[in-house]
């Protein structure tokens, strides 16, 4: 799963003020208009409470913000891949919201068949599952949670806004009939 985004915007998309390095900035993943275009809408912590979507949120975190460095490659931030979007929701600095919590709950699933995480066991409380990044080898905490059918059918839902919806399968059968079907007369 990759998207291509924006990069970390530098001014607060609600009070146009600069973010200072070590601002905390939410930043939210919207589904725009007719083409369902994904973007990213970064604001101040303080100024939320005035911020209106332009759509439909899939995800949101905040986090300080850095300012880029000098040489840095700005293409290589573009991409947000679900291995980028995992390690970013799954920062202790981050503050879990349900949406949130269910999607990492999810992308720690996905990354773990993928064998980028690697299961570490429980916490002592038992909350939270511990897995290992197998790249950088960093310890990642999960919330436990059930996977119930109503967890997919949300996390779907929060995956369609991101990806979009899947497409309709061109080689879906058709729908069952009570008419007996008859062979076409051989050609002679």
């Amino acid at each position: 799963m990759e998207l291509s985004l924006q990069p970390v915007a530098t001014t607060c998309q609600v009070s146009g003020e600069p973010f200072a390095a070590g601002a905390r900035v939410a930043s939210h993943l919207v589904q725009v208009g007719p083409t369902l275009e994904i973007v990213r809408c970064d604001v101040l912590e303080q100024h939320l409470g005035a911020f209106t979507p332009p759509g439909k949120v899939a995800c949101r975190w905040v986090q300080a913000f850095r300012p880029r460095r000098a040489g840095e490659n700005p293409d290589r931030a573009l991409k947000l891949t679900a291995e980028s979007l995992f390690v970013t929701l799954a920062d202790p600095t981050t503050e879990p919201t349900p949406e949130n919590t269910r999607l990492l709950q999810f992308l720690a699933l996905m990354l773990e068949r993928k064998k980028v995480l690697r299961p570490r066991g429980r916490t002592a409380d038992g909350l939270r599952l511990r897995y290992e990044h197998a790249r950088s080898k960093a310890i990642f905490e999960v919330p436990a949670g059930e996977l119930t059918a109503e967890f997919f059918v949300a996390v779907q839902e929060q995956l369609s806004v991101l990806v979009g919806a899947p497409k309709p399968s061109a080689a879906a059968s058709p729908a069952p009939t009570d008419q007996p079907v008859t062979p076409a007369p051989a050609a002679g």
